[in-house]
């Protein structure tokens, strides 16, 4: 099992291979598995790819993120300047509809409101907004609402969760619970990197249908034999 030193060199070597950071904006500190991240950074990117990293260190359990995003002054945009650049964003791009969402900015940190039908949508429009200039942070609070009811099955959740975890080599999907009550699917068992958990989750919002997902995967601690 990781100790939590063990832990900590790993997540430092992951952040050095993310050409953004540099190691030192980034502080780590590990407890019981959990990863807490602090340090001040100049764009809401490289708040968003530490996170990212930590997350596919076998071991971390959970990641507590207190990076404190500070726009220096090349970079610096008022409210209405990024209120635009995000209603451009969204307009451009394909996958989200544009005309049935609402942008608020306060600060630098950019509301996402509204309404879609599908989960890859909601996330599109978080997507397209993490790269522009002067976004401080994003709060995603558009709902997803299904036009057309899906009956799930288990089998057909297992299927799609299975499949996006190999395309990303995960070694853990057989070890995936899943039950399904109407238009809602919940998630048990046990992965090896927070990154399995959060995939094994986007894969299931992908579904047709679906309204809610229940998380319950834990992290399971890899065992070394001496």
């Amino acid at each position: 099992m990781k100790t939590d030193l063990e832990i900590q060199h790993d997540v430092i070597d992951e952040l050095k291979w993310v050409p953004l950071l540099h190691a030192s904006e980034i502080g780590v500190a590990v407890k019981n598995g959990i990863v807490t991240l602090t340090g001040t950074v100049d764009t809401y990117t490289k708040k968003y790819s530490a996170e990212n990293a930590v997350k596919k260190v076998s071991g971390v359990k959970a990641v507590a993120e207190e990076i404190e995003v500070k726009i220096s002054s090349l970079g610096k945009r008022n409210d209405t300047e990024i209120a635009e650049a995000v209603l451009n964003a969204l307009k451009w791009h394909s996958s989200v509809p544009h005309d049935k969402l609402k942008v608020k900015v306060e600060d630098g940190m950019v509301t996402l409101d509204g309404e879609v039908e599908w989960e890859y949508q909601k996330t599109s429009a978080r997507n397209a907004v993490i790269n522009l200039l002067g976004v401080r942070g994003i709060n995603n609070f558009i709902k997803v609402t299904p036009k057309i009811i899906v009956t799930l099955t288990e089998d057909k959740v297992r299927s799609n969760i299975i499949k996006a975890l190999h395309r990303r080599a995960a070694r853990d999907a057989e070890k995936i619970h899943i039950e399904t009550e109407g238009n809602k699917i919940t998630l048990s068992g046990t992965v090896h990197t927070s990154a399995e958990k959060y995939d094994a989750a986007n894969a299931a919002w992908s579904i047709p249908g679906v309204v809610w997902v229940e998380n319950h995967i834990e992290i399971e601690a890899d065992v070394y034999a001496y």
